[in-house]
């Protein structure tokens, strides 16, 4: 049979993720796959954050391009990292079984306590003046809730880079996706999983999409048998969430779906101020096949709530923070 192209970034977790789909595939029966590993802009701009630099395709502009061009057949992503509305002819054919969705905290290793079990407990571990890596806006508007006066440093690379870092001393905590941590065999690292009602997890985290040409019946047949339908439905929602309220991967809104039994999804959100300053949360519960009108709902009651003013508000910060900083790389270019 003809081989199926699928289209990666080349770091570690995104090269496990289209391995896995590659399995999935071959284990029901398809064609062989060639992994085509892209760079994504993303990927070049490693000393910049990711709040300054970032549209809503960062991670995945060049191969949503390489696939509009034909050049693969399907591209495989971490689904925090698609914009809510994928553009035209591209559509999201299947997703494999969640992971913890949870974000993750990493203390350097011969530091982990004896037990942490409470969030009272992880802040009296760290202090309140901790160094905590990490350049999701999302994580640090929710932490400085927890970590008033806490320093907050972007952490780029490949995991085990990051990890190494961390054990060397260049901060006191690392906060991470738990999913990653898992996949790639760190779960030991986890020092304590943050509960929802203390950091939202991102839209989408933990759960890694197929992304097809819509009019490719033939990729569509293959990738439709791997999908998983109840991390399909929490994405649904969660992604109607994202896409009703116009936000984008780096904005602080924070989005858990979970399944309450068979028949009916639970969905709790919140849009956080940057320096934590202000929050609106809402939770909403509906059939599990009506997921995204649910995600529209609960949506559409954050922005009752001020959402709007605070993202519009993020919105600002950033472009601010982008142009000071394209300011003084022009200045150093300069001298």
């Amino acid at each position: 049979m003809k081989e199926l192209r699928i289209g990666t970034r080349g770091s570690q977790l995104a090269l496990w993720q289209a391995n896995a789909v590659a399995e999935r595939i071959a284990a029901a029966g398809g064609p062989p796959c060639r992994i085509i590993v892209i760079s994504t802009s993303g990927d070049r701009l490693q000393d910049a954050p990711l709040s300054q630099v970032g549209g809503k395709r960062l991670f995945v502009k060049e191969i949503e391009d390489a696939l509009l061009r034909h050049e693969i057949d399907l591209a495989v992503h971490s689904s925090k990292d698609m914009p809510a509305i994928l553009p035209d002819g591209l559509v999201i054919a299947g997703v494999l079984p969640r992971e913890d969705p949870r974000d993750a905290v990493v203390l350097p290793e011969g530091r982990q306590p004896a037990a942490m079990g409470s969030v009272d407990e992880l802040v009296a571990a760290l202090g309140q003046t901790p160094s905590i890596g990490t350049g999701s806006v999302r994580r640090i508007a929710q932490l400085t809730r927890l970590f008033p006066g806490a320093q907050f440093k972007a952490i780029r690379g490949n995991l085990d880079t990051r990890l190494r870092k961390l054990d060397e001393g260049a901060h006191d905590a690392l906060v991470l996706a738990a999913a990653g941590l898992r996949r790639l065999g760190f779960a030991d690292r986890i020092s304590y999983a943050l509960p929802a009602a203390a950091c939202v997890p991102a839209p989408g985290q933990g759960i890694v999409a197929v992304e097809i040409r819509g009019d490719d019946a033939r990729t569509r047949e293959f990738v439709s048998g791997l999908d998983d339908p109840a991390a399909g439905a929490a994405l649904a929602a969660e992604r109607a969430l994202v896409e009703t309220l116009g936000g984008g991967c780096q904005t602080p809104v924070g989005a858990l779906a979970t399944l309450i039994d068979d028949d009916t999804i639970e969905l709790v959100a919140a849009v956080i101020a940057l320096d934590g300053s202000r929050a609106v949360r809402e939770r909403g519960v509906g059939p599990r096949s009506d997921a995204a009108a649910l995600g529209a709902r609960v949506g559409a009651a954050l922005l009752a709530q001020g959402a709007d003013q605070i993202l519009a508000d993020a919105l600002s910060e950033n472009s601010r923070q982008s142009q000071v900083a394209s300011h003084k790389s022009a200045a150093m270019t300069d001298d």
